[in-house]
């Protein structure tokens, strides 16, 4: 096949590109339609319903924390807690790492070893770790406390995250009284 052939084929396949897109602009003339401005029908989404609203009110989710507590074993958070220990240490007199040294970490205020550079969001949150607030940061860190540089995506377990707060609670010195 030599080169006018092949120049052949080329301008036939462009010819019917042209004579189809041709047709089609001319039928839009030809077949003009009035679209009107407001749908016929409303479709509910929940931005229109009242439903919304009640959804839209911050809920503040209560916990009951001691039956949380109950599913959780030590054992267990001893082995989910080797997720946290790439990052963090939880041996007495253990230092910093990516995160914090977690020894003691319940009952002592929030972002207060001095030895460690904190984010802006978890140096100005002024609470204390108790149970209910670990188990809220320890669900979803990133929403718990917006701008916390923790990275790790959350424990969604109930029976890890009481097992892991169980754990940090016996490596204290002075181990917070259950519930």
């Amino acid at each position: 096949m030599d080169s006018f052939e092949v120049n052949k084929i080329i301008a036939a396949i462009l010819l019917v590109a042209l004579i189809i897109i041709g047709i089609g602009k001319i039928s839009d003339v030809a077949f003009h339609i009035d679209k009107p401005e407001k749908s016929a029908y409303k479709v509910e989404t929940l931005e229109n319903s009242s439903v919304n609203e009640t959804k839209t009110k911050e809920v503040v989710e209560k916990v009951d924390i001691a039956a949380l507590l109950a599913l959780g074993d030590i054992n267990h958070g001893e082995k989910v807690f080797k997720k946290c220990s790439a990052c963090h240490l939880v041996n007495k007199g253990g230092d910093n790492k990516i995160g914090p040294a977690l020894y003691g970490v319940l009952g002592r205020k929030v972002a207060s070893i001095e030895s460690y550079k904190y984010s802006k969001a978890m140096a100005s949150y002024d609470k204390e770790w108790t149970f209910e607030e670990m188990n809220g940061y320890l669900k979803k860190p990133q929403r718990y406390i917006k701008g916390t540089k923790m990275a790790f995506a959350g424990l969604r377990k109930e029976k890890d995250r009481a097992s892991v707060i169980l754990y940090l609670n016996k490596n204290s010195d002075n181990p917070l009284p259950l519930p």
